[in-house]
């Protein structure tokens, strides 16, 4: 299944994509795609709906983030090798995590506006991992039984912000509109092995990052095993994974960053298409 929500910010209704691409209305079933929706019992019961009873949504309405309510927006970085070696530094032996803050979240095709004084806007195409059941001290066998779904991030980090000002990686990853998720989460039925996704992501029509998931250093479900070690994650907490490699900051031997006016076309191979025109805030 193919879920999502529509609608004008903070006023978004949930929505399931037909086999046929039709968006129909979920709002007579399920408040939002959060909580117990993304249960196994949840998913099973959107699942067993007929589409074509459910309303279909006349237009193009925007599309929000695909889960609402996110609890935590956990991040994962230097998660491919292949990035870690472009940015020169070492493999870790643990998963490297920061938080991201949930006011950063907005619709997988809405602006991404720079913040004032930002020098070095960056882009980072991500699987994000949406918990679907409570997770607390889970094996990476088990792992994987407590995802929802997966759906397409946009890591948007200013580079300056999280390495050249005291403090953590948070500072440069928790901007506003700096995490674009969606525009769907497909459930992890759908998806089978998270570890086979092409990624890419693409600047003004010219490809900058091209990766797999198969090159994660930590997969999804040790990842889940290894955050649950350290506290429980939630239905609706998020996780984004990590970047292939073709960032800005890696470019050599001068970086490149956004500008005002650029559009990033990203994408994961089952998940959907984003794109975000890039702004400055006022």
């Amino acid at each position: 299944m193919k879920l999502l929500r529509f609608g004008d910010a903070g006023a978004e209704k949930p929505g399931m994509l037909d086999d046929d691409g039709v968006l129909r209305d979920l709002s007579g079933v399920v408040d939002d795609i959060a909580g117990y929706v993304l249960s196994d019992a949840g998913l099973a019961k959107l699942r067993d709906l007929d589409p074509s009873g459910l309303p279909a949504v006349d237009g193009d309405p925007r599309l929000g983030p695909c889960v609402g309510n996110i609890g935590k927006f956990c991040c994962i970085g230097l998660n491919y090798s292949d990035h870690a070696a472009e940015s020169g530094l070492p493999i870790p032996d643990h998963p490297i995590l920061f938080m991201k803050a949930n006011s950063a979240i907005v619709g997988p095709y809405d602006d991404v506006v720079m913040p004032r004084g930002s020098t070095q806007t960056d882009w980072e195409v991500e699987l994000g991992v949406v918990i679907g059941t409570e997770a607390k001290y889970v094996s990476k066998e088990d792992a994987l039984d407590h995802v929802a779904g997966y759906c397409v991030i946009n890591d948007v980090s200013e580079r300056h912000f999280q390495t050249g000002l005291t403090g953590q990686w948070t500072k440069g990853k928790s901007c506003d509109t700096f995490g674009p998720t969606g525009p769907w989460l497909v459930t992890r039925d759908e998806v089978g092995d998270p570890q086979t996704l092409d990624m890419s992501l693409d600047v003004n029509g010219k490809r900058m990052q091209t990766g797999n998931t198969a090159t994660m250093i930590f997969s999804v479900a040790e990842i889940i095993e290894h955050l649950s070690s350290l506290f429980t994650l939630h239905p609706g907490d998020v996780i984004s994974t990590g970047t292939p490699p073709g960032v800005g900051m890696g470019i050599k031997p001068d970086p490149v960053y956004l500008k005002a006016g650029d559009v990033m076309e990203l994408s994961i191979q089952g998940l959907g298409t984003q794109r975000q025109r890039v702004g400055e805030d006022a």
